[in-house]
């Protein structure tokens, strides 16, 4: 029999780098409220589906879960925050097109060997619409884009921390599975809010030191961070990945220790050890095929239509064929500003550098040749290969690579920060659970916002 397809686009999803949420809302005659988001509101139909997905995730590992009042306090803050950042990326002028929204359905249905057809049928099967599921999938994009928006804007990565990171890397090739436990502090905190969240890390941690918890139940239960849910688990990581109050000692550290707590920008954290795992040795040689190419552009625009170019880029090809040297031609003729002066020359490049159109001409010809002429967006073109080249990019690759995993730290760091702003400004009311205060006005909060639950004093 094959497993509910719940569990299983929890797993696509993952690949697609989308946080999975509620993915319907269960038909009912009247719709219960369970929280007001702003202007908005979530419905106890998302919030029943969303549990049914995380306790799926646990099964036959339920006694790893926290009560069910604590679990659904912890699911609606997800759904909660899921729902300001969709708000906040409309805000930000994020949209996504039908024909993307079609796109990635028909990528999750393709990852599930199935069609659309099909996967509509086995979401039907499930008791799930459709319809509510494509807007579930929509907001799930508009949250991922809203992060990348968030990166492009304010993430940088120095020449300098590249560069320490590959020193780093050089003296050691090892990676490390971490799970973390957050304990949230919000901006400004007060002196009396420090020493709360420093009583609770301890507490937490004198849970986990007698044996009451595991780690991962611990995170579940208590931890702030939004993987809460998935126990902590803060995957694989290079030491350039792990944030530097941590790097410097986890090297030393054993599989299943924890280190903490340690105080951080997001607040108290507890990081532990999960395993350690040597990766390979130094990276293979890489070389990318380079071709230095002179082009000839004749621009199709308001004023010189597609055949008339295509006339002209004609006639200059004959002169060149004829004789005539394709750099002297270039100068008098080409309409590329940026390159008619170098007599058309555009340099080494990789084939796709300017397109696939670009590259097949490039790659067709051999060295010297005259390509025939070709239309591209920016016009018609006649292209001579100079010369191919092997060009050598380990290094460079390696620095992208450094420089990619670096952004992910960083982008982690600020995200969650701006996730815990983005909540502490909301209006959010809970009208479901034992925790469910009475209004929450933008600024009143002054405590993390995901406290489901306080463990005993350290040592109790």
């Amino acid at each position: 029999m094959s497993p509910r397809l719940s569990a299983t686009l929890l797993a696509v999803a993952a690949l697609l780098s989308l946080p999975f949420t509620a993915a319907a809302q269960q038909a009912q005659p009247v719709e219960r409220i369970a929280a007001i988001v702003d202007e908005n509101v979530v419905l106890q139909s998302e919030l029943d589906v969303a549990m049914r997905n995380v306790i799926s995730q646990y099964a036959g590992r339920e006694d790893q879960l926290p009560p069910r009042a604590v679990l659904e306090r912890q699911v609606l803050e997800r759904l909660v925050l899921t729902r300001l950042q969709v708000e906040r990326a409309k805000g930000n002028g994020i949209r996504v097109s039908d024909q993307e929204l079609n796109q990635a359905v028909a990528a999750i249905a393709q990852q599930n060997n199935l069609s659309v057809d099909g996967l509509r049928q086995r979401l039907t099967a499930d008791g799930l619409s459709f319809d509510d599921f494509r807007r579930s999938l929509n907001d799930e994009i508009m949250v991922q884009r809203l992060r990348q928006s968030f990166a492009q804007s304010r993430i940088n990565v120095s020449e300098s921390e590249v560069d320490a990171a590959l020193a780093q890397q050089a003296s050691g090739g090892r990676q490390y599975h971490l799970a973390h436990i957050l304990v949230g502090l919000p901006e400004g905190a007060t002196a009396e809010q420090i020493a709360t969240g420093q009583r609770k890390i301890e507490g937490i941690k004198s849970v986990i030191d007698r044996g009451e918890l595991t780690f991962n139940a611990a995170a579940v239960r208590y931890s702030d961070s939004p993987n809460a849910l998935e126990g902590g688990d803060l995957g694989w990581r290079s030491l350039d990945e792990i944030p530097s109050a941590f790097s410097r000692t986890i090297s030393d550290m054993s599989a299943g220790q924890i280190l903490g707590p340690v105080r951080g920008p997001s607040g108290f954290q507890l990081l532990q050890l999960v395993e350690v795992r040597d990766t390979a040795g130094g990276a293979a040689a890489q070389t990318v095929t380079e071709y230095h190419v002179r082009h000839i552009l004749v621009r199709v625009s308001d004023r010189q239509d597609d055949a008339t170019a295509k006339a002209r880029i004609d006639t200059l090809r004959a002169r060149i064929t004829g004789g005539a040297d394709f750099q002297d031609v270039a100068r008098e003729s080409s309409e590329d500003t940026n390159t008619r002066g170098q007599g058309g020359d555009l340099g080494w490049f990789p084939a796709d550098a300017f397109g696939p159109d670009f590259g097949h001409q490039v790659t067709a010809l051999t060295d010297g040749a005259i390509s025939q002429p070709f239309r591209t967006d920016a016009g018609w073109h006649v292209i001579q290969r100079v010369a191919e080249r092997q060009t050598d990019v380990t290094d460079n690759n390696r620095r992208a690579q450094v420089r990619e995993t670096i952004g992910r730290r960083k982008l982690e760091e600020e995200f969650n920060r701006y996730l815990q702003e983005l909540r502490g400004e909301a209006y959010v009311v809970f009208r479901v659970g034992d925790h469910a205060p009475e209004g929450t006005a933008p600024g009143a909060e002054q405590a993390p916002a995901t406290t489901p639950t306080t463990p005993p004093p350290a040592g109790s």
